[in-house]
């Protein structure tokens, strides 16, 4: 257990430490980081360093206190507004993040159902298997219930399914633009259509593709409706730190009207410490987020960001492009932008494929339904990119040979054991049966995240693995 030192310890000994323990993570600035990072060039991470450097200390709880800050939460708003065609009369604020716009977009849905239907219960909100898992944390802290519909075999949301599972009870209806798991976009005219009809909010999660697919268009790309041009979108949620290159965390939520923004504040006048109000989830807020947000935005601008916009797309179609050539694999649904999965044609297992290129130092997200790798590809992607497609060749030829071989194993595996339970000894079964799952290797220890997820998905209850995950978070926390 660490304890806090008798002594204060010397800088240089605290920064040496520090750099022991990083040297062993990802690197955040080479490109080997296919989610999680969002990098541009050495210029705009100075930029971002010395702003948030200079408001280190300053907290954007009071707006009074830090005019500047004030400012430039504002600015950045507007510009955001603006890209996203929100009309005048709309509103919105900076968030922590991704997850927070979402809880405050549906804390201001509940609070405006709740208003309007006072005897309303167990408020429902619809939104498609593909949503992030942040509406279901959202819904969870909020308590609201989800409710999940398939999709479409093109991996988009089930406008059908939506509409057959509206009830009294739902308030909210949420789609993606795009989906973060394939990069496909939900069929949102289609929604916003049918949230009208149905007199109900309609939140579009633009967290991902919000600061690049304005950029897209400017560059002749055709992309589907998304934004508050769609007559029926109430609110939007956009990050800052993702295609817009600025640090964690820093996200935008906006409302159509700013009547519905009201709805997500919270003011207490009580304390005996004074007036309390809050115009987000979190108090203190940091102000380095908002300012180096808004450094980065201004730096970059609208050539800058559109200029990484197109490098992003042509790398991520170069790499789909190199992907496709191989037989094995497959781009997981219609991307529209510069996100996307790629999945393996059976015998093939994705995820060794992902063991092997982590081996080879590139970090990529696993995925389930179907079994797949995640690629977000930014403008700092394109320098590695034929780098990353040349190990993925050799690992896949690999990948390939060794299917082979385990599809011989099996096939001996099951005849040997069929025979030797007819015709030999118990103990002598037993025997065979250990020596064939050793030859197999179908009883070695989970080392690898392919033997993880194929154990978690023999699990019988997917309750099984949730409790697993928490086990996990738990002892992780404590060490």
């Amino acid at each position: 257990m660490s304890q806090l030192p008798p002594q204060g310890r010397s800088v240089e000994e605290i920064l040496t430490e520090i750099a022991n323990w990083k040297s062993r993570d990802m690197d955040s600035e080479g490109g080997r980081l296919w989610s999680l990072v969002y990098y541009h060039s050495p210029e705009v991470l100075r930029l971002a360093q010395e702003v948030y450097a200079r408001y280190i200390s300053e907290n954007a709880l009071n707006p009074l206190a830090f005019p500047s800050l004030r400012r430039m939460e504002n600015e950045v708003v507007s510009i955001v507004k603006e890209l996203m065609h929100c009309p005048t009369e709309g509103g919105g604020t900076m968030t922590s993040g991704g997850t927070e716009s979402i809880f405050l977009a549906l804390k201001a849905a509940r609070d405006f159902a709740q208003e309007r239907k006072p005897h309303l219960s167990h408020p429902e909100i619809i939104a498609p298997l593909s949503a992030h898992p942040a509406f279901d944390k959202a819904a969870h802290y909020l308590g609201l219930k989800m409710i999940h519909t398939p999709l479409a075999s093109d991996g988009s949301a089930d406008v059908e399914a939506i509409e057959a599972a509206i009830s009294e009870r739902t308030i909210l209806l949420v789609a993606s633009a795009p989906s973060y798991p394939h990069g496909v976009m939900d069929p949102i005219p289609q929604i916003a259509e049918l949230a009208q009809k149905r007199g109900l909010l309609f939140h579009v999660d633009a967290c991902i593709g919000g600061l690049i697919l304005p950029f897209l268009e400017r560059l002749d790309i055709e992309v589907p409706s998304y934004d508050f041009r769609v007559a029926g979108v109430t609110s939007l949620s956009v990050d800052l730190h993702k295609y817009g290159y600025a640090p964690k965390g820093a996200s935008v939520i906006l409302y159509r009207h700013k009547a519905l923004r009201r709805y997500q504040f919270f003011v207490y006048g009580r304390w005996p410490g004074g007036l309390y109000a809050s115009s987000t989830f979190a108090g203190t807020r940091s102000a380095g987020a908002i300012a180096s947000s808004w450094a980065i935005l201004q730096y970059l601008g609208e050539k800058g960001l559109t200029d990484a916009a197109r490098i992003a797309w042509e790398t991520a179609k170069y790499i789909q492009s190199a992907v496709l050539k191989l037989p094995s694999l497959y781009i997981v649904g219609k991307p529209i932008a510069t996100i996307f999965a790629i999945g393996a044609h059976p015998p093939v297992d994705i995820y060794k494929v992902g063991d092997a290129l982590a081996q080879r130092k590139w970090f990529l997200d696993r995925q389930q339904r179907p079994a797949s790798l995640h690629l977000t590809v930014t403008a700092g992607h394109a320098r590695i990119a034929q780098s990353f497609i040349n190990d993925l060749s050799e690992v896949v030829k690999i990948e390939e040979s060794q299917a082979k071989r385990r599809g011989w194993y099996r096939k001996i595996s099951r005849q040997a054991l069929k025979t030797g339970l007819t015709i030999l000894p118990e103990r002598w079964v037993r025997s065979l049966a250990r020596w064939i799952s050793r030859t197999a290797d179908v009883t070695q220890p989970p080392k690898r995240t392919a033997a993880l997820y194929g154990m978690m998905s023999a699990l019988p209850q997917k309750d099984s693995v949730e409790k697993l995950v928490e086990e996990f978070l738990d002892k992780a926390l404590d060490n």
